[in-house]
């Protein structure tokens, strides 16, 4: 067991390796652009409105938030500064402009169906490109946002104007003083976030370099003192599993509970997070884990509070026909047991309809059991398996009609693993205990929320026009079990003019 955990480890380091170079690439080739773009002039900046067009591909998905612009548009399409506000709530996303890197601006009554808002922070109008960061209020209830600004080695925060969010001021630098008064002009700044304890402001300067992320505090959003490092000399590294050199990038900072949880990513392990207290004045970690698995391909965490009072995330997910996609928001808890709960957005249930069940299904040992009557490429399937056993079973979508070539969901005991396709995630079910799956099928992007403890994205390529396969199957290894229930919901789509099959479903 231990090793074949550590191959597992080994191959996964391997992987994020080559994948953190292909990205550090990627940075490269796109600050080249940033600055061949810079250097040409466009003339007058008229801020564009993305649409989502009346007649997508096949392959688009109809009810995850991506951007509807043409596949020349660069990403990395993080999402940032969100908020409610004025009863809408607000998300912005980075995309890339022939002018540079914007931020796109949509809104939401329900964090479901959005629409877009013309794209006003951007390099023509803020005299640099937007990179990540976060939103957050002021003590007097204002609208701000503090973001990277590319190009400028500086971070910088504005204000929102108007009720709509379409009017930004002109933006200020957080720049720290250090305990002698002394400016810290020279440091590196990168991903920033901004939280309000009490009546002090706290900023955090994340990085994605050896270089520690360090924390500043203020009173008024402009005279800043740095505090100093971000994660406390007592952070474990053997309780938390994690070096203290991994990259705290794109961090997002709140309070959930009892405890203040730190989202963020690391380029090599994707998006984890930090469970702990503050302890003088930095913050240490109680404990630490992957959200979305051992995966780089969910990335940039971001949340907001709803009016209601919930901690509802988005998370960038790298990859799918249609670039830029957000991940379905994910309302997040922390009950008195210390254990995140990670549960998909009730709002979405406004999409459901034409439902389907299945109680006390059979399955044999080694057989994949194809259902006659439940499938689709736009749905949402909750399994319930009250006597789980001790042995691997699940479900797997987008499968052909004799149950093969689809995506398979594993529940794999042998490794402590929630296998999704290829994308696997720490998940320990203890024998007989009981196990609630949720899985979103949309078009190509299949997303799996596990005991409300872990959650993993994956998708399965498909070219426009290509057959679809939409069957679902279950399966179990080498015992005989029974499914105690499968429900089944074809989902609306979320946009105006989406897919003929799509307005079929929205009927």
């Amino acid at each position: 067991m231990r090793s074949s955990t550590k191959q597992m480890n080994i191959k996964v380091a391997i992987h994020a390796a080559v994948a953190f170079s292909i990205l550090v690439t990627l940075c490269g080739a796109l600050h080249a652009t940033e600055k061949d773009a810079a250097s040409v002039s466009v003339g007058p900046y008229v801020p564009e409105t993305p649409v989502w067009p009346k007649n997508p591909p096949d392959n688009w998905p109809i009810y995850h938030l991506a951007n509807p612009l043409p596949h020349g548009h660069w990403s990395p399409y993080d999402p940032n500064p969100a908020f409610y506000y004025k009863g809408r709530y607000h998300l912005h996303y980075i995309y890339h402009l022939p002018g540079g890197f914007a931020f796109a601006h949509v809104s939401s009554t329900d964090m479901v169906h959005w629409k877009w808002h013309p794209t006003v922070l951007a390099p023509p109008t803020t005299g640099h490109g937007m990179f990540s960061g976060t939103g957050f209020f002021t003590k007097e209830g204002k609208p701000a946002m503090v973001y990277c600004g590319w190009g400028s080695n500086r971070n910088w925060i504005s204000y929102g104007l108007d009720d709509n969010l379409d009017k930004w001021g002109n933006a200020h630098t957080m720049l720290p003083k250090d305990k002698d008064g002394k400016v810290l002009d020279k440091a590196k700044y990168f991903d920033p976030d901004i939280w309000l304890d009490g009546d002090t402001y706290y900023g955090l300067n994340g990085h994605s370099s050896s270089t520690p992320p360090f924390i500043m505090h203020s009173k008024d959003l402009k005279n800043w003192t740095q505090t100093g490092p971000l994660l406390h000399p007592d952070f474990d590294e053997k309780k938390l599993g994690v070096s203290k050199g991994e990259d705290i990038s794109c961090p997002n900072m709140f309070k959930l509970g009892k405890k203040w949880v730190l989202v963020c990513i690391s380029h090599r392990l994707g998006c984890r997070y930090f469970i702990g207290e503050f302890k003088n004045g930095q913050y240490l970690p109680e404990s630490h884990a992957l959200m979305g698995g051992l995966s780089n391909r969910f990335f940039a965490p971001e949340s907001l509070l709803t009016k209601d009072g919930r901690r509802v995330m988005w998370a960038w997910f790298f990859g799918g026909e249609i670039k830029g996609v957000q991940s379905l928001p994910r309302e997040l808890e922390l009950p008195d047991d210390g254990i995140l709960r990670i549960k998909p957005l009730r709002e979405l249930e406004s999409l459901r309809c034409d439902e389907q069940s299945q109680e006390k299904i059979a399955v044999k040992t080694d057989t994949d059991l194809v259902l006659k009557k439940i499938k689709g490429d736009h749905l949402e399937l909750k399994l319930v398996v009250k006597d789980t056993g001790e042995k691997n079973f699940g479900v797997a979508v987008l499968c052909d009609d004799q149950g093969k070539g689809g995506v398979r969901i594993t529940v794999n005991r042998t490794k402590g693993l929630l296998e999704v396709g290829n994308e696997k995630a720490p998940f320990k079910l203890e024998k007989g205990k009981p196990l609630t799956l949720r899985v979103f099928i949309d078009s190509t992007i299949v997303e799996v929320f596990a005991n409300d403890i872990q959650a993993v994205i994956t998708d399965k390529k498909r070219a426009a026009g290509a057959r679809i396969n939409d069957r679902v199957v279950l399966f179990s290894a080498t015992r005989d079990m029974v499914m105690d229930k499968i429900t089944a919901w074809r989902m609306k789509s979320a946009y105006e003019g989406q897919t003929v099959r799509a307005k079929e479903i929205k009927k």
